[in-house]
């Protein structure tokens, strides 16, 4: 196994001039690499992937070098230590995996063409030019580009262009930065520009498929982002501009390169009349996200990879504090309690997960680092909770502290504690340590014992877990005073109960506004009580009860029948993040029943029973009477209508779809994937699979291509699956960076799961050389956890991946997932006779 090896210790690089020669016809680089640095010992080694170095010099003079592909390794045998000038010729491939410097590819009226782009992080920039690339090592960077130009054509970069010689395009020197935020792109494409009021240009660029005003929308929001910012945090943005490039091949979802923030298109363009709310959502969160990193991540840089967190977590929270402030109407929070919230406590609930701050121990677990649930989700919990312990006024006060003392350099979580410990007069760091340093949340239990109110804290396990006895210090927010602020201790009393209830006039709740990162068990007499009073539940309150119950039930605290007759309860609400919530829970009552048999019929009914007085309400198009949340809950509500089968919804459906037969695109964009998928279920052919499939190839609407994909992938045709399953390995049709999309729609298919299961085992291989070093790559395997539910479908999980569990980066994936089918397998044994009676009873 190869070992990290850490190359800033012996050589600290200060400049580097970077030339580079693209040739896309040859898909060839040819580069010169100056790099000026200070030597601390005689031999030294500089990152390098895949380059072919045909020369090194060291302050002029040939010097003997080496190539170690096994380190990412070129090693440099110098005179003596000290101030040196390396200059290396070199030559390296275009790469076609979207790591490194890569073509995007694309079509205009029928014409392929392609631009270049970049992605350096975590560990490419060595497969572009040589460097230390590694994130302490920052350095300024002059780049000088020259490539085989058309006229008409764009070239950026971190830094603006300063002149044009003979081909080359020279950019300004950039701040002092780290290798993986180096960015550059060159094509044929389009613009929007604007300046924000402290004068920084603003510009948002992509590709000549899309049209001018998709780019509009996120102009102004990245425009009002950076102004937002430069006040929240008190410090100015450190760069001349900002540009926002969408790339059409592209393997993150964005990235904060430094002045140039790259996307995939279905992040960055949108048509502003035709697209969901819940759509503009995600793109201004996303844009929002890369946009705070340029301060947090940027210009303070977290020293190593174990503390990604540091760079992730702020700017996963900071995207909803700016989208707040900025689109207030829109009530951005809901939607982290409906995608980031459950996403964390359900995998931080499986025994194995990653905490918060890991070690990295090997180059390949770097990029394995990247879970979205832990290191996004749940750290973005941890600072929401540190945000309402300490409030916004000492929060932007440490924060200012904290980049005057680390700008243009690098800092570990301790740093970040210490100035936000020192703003609110706190120990900050003794509160955060036990979530980011320790894996896994509590469930605390609220119960009556003896008469007295008491409160206990235990880890939570989905399936098998090993309690070792962790404590968390808990940020309660209890909604009776008597309750401490910060609950550290494995129990506490209150008080008498009667007495306190008295007192207080209301139920005992915990963690009002679900801030903090635990559940809550409530005994029979506290849970009766809260729910005699479900009126008096605010929407978040609604959406607790019902994501803790969901919890608990998956964790085998309580019977998974007694969660269905809840649902009922709460089916009529007007709030969207209950309605979300409520149908996440239904949803989950699916692996318990089989597809078309008795049981699934009596689910359907209930579906029906849930959902019909919404559909009625509501309809299947939007009024001008609509609030904000109606939009949400008219696609939860007709979605599990037609989940029910419900006649009425799948002709009302089925009629939308024939009126807009010959422009589906101008379909309403909140049931679009509705009326779509409604179509190929009851009304498909092969005729309509080639019509979807060619709108797909054809728009270069993301939203849009979203929607035809949830609607092809859902054919109970077996030949049409296959068909799909065909595609799957011809970019032309999917391209690489929307197969795992793909792939999970035709698993999750009850008439595609075979097929699906039978291409990844049969292709892995093929898989693995496509997208293996994305950083994305090991929840392909997540994709089949979250699928699998049976004895055989466990055995065969374990029988195909459990041989690669020693592959580094995939281990942690491997074993956790493998008791994710467990467990729930398991559950599934021991409730599912319950649960499908109980389910017949509330549907009666």
């Amino acid at each position: 196994m190869t070992e990290l090896t850490r190359f800033y210790q012996n050589f600290q690089p200060a400049n580097y001039n970077i030339y580079l020669d693209i040739n896309r016809a040859k898909k060839l680089i040819s580069g010169q690499t100056v790099i000026t640095g200070e030597a601390k010992v005689q031999n030294i080694a500089i990152h390098q992937k895949d380059l072919v170095v045909s020369a090194v010099q060291a302050n002029g003079q040939d010097v003997p070098f080496s190539l170690d592909a096994s380190h990412d390794a070129l090693n440099i045998q110098l005179e003596q230590p000290g101030a040196v000038e390396l200059a290396i010729v070199y030559t390296a491939p275009l790469t076609d995996t979207m790591m490194g410097i890569y073509p995007s590819y694309y079509e205009v009226d029928g014409v392929k063409k392609q631009i270049i782009g970049t992605q350096f992080e975590t560990t490419f920039a060595r497969q572009a030019f040589p460097s230390i690339d590694e994130p302490e090592a920052k350095a300024t960077f002059d780049i000088a580009i020259k490539f085989d130009e058309q006229p008409g054509e764009t070239v950026l970069s971190n830094m603006p262009e300063i002149r044009e010689e003979n081909g080359v395009h020279y950019f300004d020197t950039t701040v002092k930065m780290s290798t993986y935020l180096v960015a550059f792109a060159f094509g044929d494409l389009q613009s929007k520009q604007t300046t924000t009021k402290s004068g920084v240009q603003v510009g948002v660029f992509a590709t000549k498929a899309h049209k001018a005003n998709e780019l509009d929308f996120a102009l102004d929001i990245a425009k009002r982002s950076i102004e937002f910012y430069e006040d929240f945090y008190q410090t100015p943005y450190p760069l001349p501009h900002s540009w926002q490039l969408a790339l059409p091949d592209f393997s993150a979802g964005a990235m904060e390169n430094w002045g140039l923030i790259t996307y995939r298109e279905a992040y960055l363009t949108l048509d502003p009349d035709n697209t969901s709310l819940e759509m503009k959502k995600l793109v201004a969160t996303v844009i929002a996200h890369e946009l705070a990193h340029q301060w947090f991540g940027d210009l303070v840089t977290m020293q190593w990879w174990d503390d990604l967190w540091l760079n992730e977590s702020f700017a996963n929270m900071m995207e909803y504090v700016a989208i707040d402030a900025i689109e207030p109407d829109w009530h951005i929070w809901e939607m982290f309690q409906t995608s980031d919230v459950p996403a964390a406590l359900t995998r931080d609930a499986v025994d194995g997960v990653q905490s918060v701050h890991v070690q990295v121990n090997n180059p390949a677990e770097i990029d394995a680092l990247f879970d979205s649930a832990i290191v996004y989700a749940k750290g973005a919990r941890m600072l929401v909770m540190v945000r309402a312990l300490i409030g916004d006024d000492a929060l932007r006060t440490g924060l200012k502290a904290y980049f005057a003392q680390h700008q243009y350099s690098n800092a570990a979580g301790a740093d970040l504690w210490a100035a936000l410990g020192q703003a609110s007069s706190l120990d900050v760091g003794a509160i955060m340590n036990s979530w980011l340093e320790q894996p896994g949340y509590p469930v605390v239990t609220a119960a009556v014992v003896d008469g007295k109110l008491t409160l206990s804290q235990k880890q939570f396990f989905i399936g098998a877990g090993k309690d070792i006895g962790r404590k968390w210090q808990i940020p309660l927010n209890a909604n009776y005073s008597e309750a401490p602020t910060i609950f550290a201790d494995d129990s506490f009393t209150l008080g008498d109960y009667a007495e306190l209830r008295a007192t207080h006039g209301e139920p005992f709740r915990v963690n009002v506004g679900n801030n903090s990162h635990f559940i809550v068990k409530y005994d029979e007499t506290l849970l009766a009580d809260i729910l005699d009073h479900t009126d008096d539940l605010d929407a978040i309150a609604q959406l607790q009860l019902l994501q803790d119950q969901r919890l608990l039930a998956e964790g085998g605290q309580i019977s998974f029948a007694a969660v269905v007759p809840l649902l009922t309860q709460f089916a009529d609400s007007k709030a969207a993040v209950a309605i979300n919530t409520l149908y996440a829970v239904a949803n989950s009552l699916k692996k318990f029943v089989d597809p078309d048999s008795a049981e699934e019929k009596a689910l359907q009914r209930f579906f029906d029973q849930l959902s019909a007085d919404q559909v009625a309400r509501l309809g299947w198009t939007p009024k001008a009477t609509d609030t904000p949340d109606d939009a949400l809950i008219r696609q939860n509500v007709l979605n599990a209508s037609l989940y029910a089968q419900n006649a009425d919804a799948i002709a009302a459906a089925h009629e939308l779809f024939q009126q807009h037969q010959s422009e589906l695109f101008n379909l309403p964009a909140d049931v679009r994937p509705l009326i779509l998928r409604n179509e190929v279920q009851h009304f498909g052919s092969e005729a309509l699979q080639t019509q979807l499939l060619a709108a797909y190839r054809q728009t270069a609407d993301a939203s849009y291509k979203l929607d035809l994909r949830v609607a092809l992938v859902a054919t109970p045709d077996a030949k049409l699956i296959q068909e799909l399953v065909n595609f799957f390995e011809q970019a032309d049709t999917i391209k690489p960076q929307d197969l795992r999309g793909w792939f999970g729609g035709v698993l999750r298919n009850p008439a595609g799961e075979q097929a699906a299961w039978d291409w990844i085992r049969n292709d892995w291989d093929w898989l693995n050389k496509t997208v293996g070093g994305d950083m994305e790559f090991n929840t392909y395997i997540a994709v089949v956890a979250d699928v699998f539910r049976t004895p055989d479908r466990l055995s065969e999980f374990k029988a195909f991946f459990e041989p690669k569990v020693n592959t580094p980066g995939l281990t942690r994936e491997i074993t956790m997932d493998t008791s994710v089918i467990d467990s729930r397998v398991q559950l599934i044994q021991a409730e599912q006779a319950a649960v499908n009676a109980a389910v017949v009873q509330a549907s009666k």
